[in-house]
């Protein structure tokens, strides 16, 4: 996973994007550590779905949490993705025992 300072991304609020795994960060940011895990995972999630797909499955999951909870931040938190990669990025093994589609599994969890 490359990490790319740069003024524009990510928008402003959020510490990180990534991006077909290259997470873009603004000049003088520095990630911590469990930012880092949670970007790994993300990059996972997108190799294993192809990068195109887990694009196609963000989008529309976030517009289903969108109707769902009428909150920006809200249906954010509730993708599974982002699930799984709020509910990992703080246990230094994960990334070892991770099993392939784990994102599965936090699609109807709630946050």
């Amino acid at each position: 996973m490359k990490i790319k300072e740069n003024k524009y991304l990510p928008p402003k609020g959020f510490s990180a994007i990534n991006l077909f795994g290259v997470v873009f960060v603004r000049y003088g940011t520095k990630l911590s550590e469990r930012t880092i895990q949670h970007e790994t995972i993300h990059t996972k999630q997108m190799r294993e779905m192809v990068y195109i797909f887990f694009y196609l499955w963000y989008g529309l999951e976030w517009l289903f949490r969108l109707a769902q909870y009428r909150n920006f931040m809200t249906a954010y938190y509730n993708i599974s993705f982002e699930r799984e990669a709020y509910a990992n990025d703080r246990q230094s093994g994960y990334l070892k025992a991770r099993k392939c589609w784990a994102w599965w599994g936090y699609l109807m969890k709630k946050r």
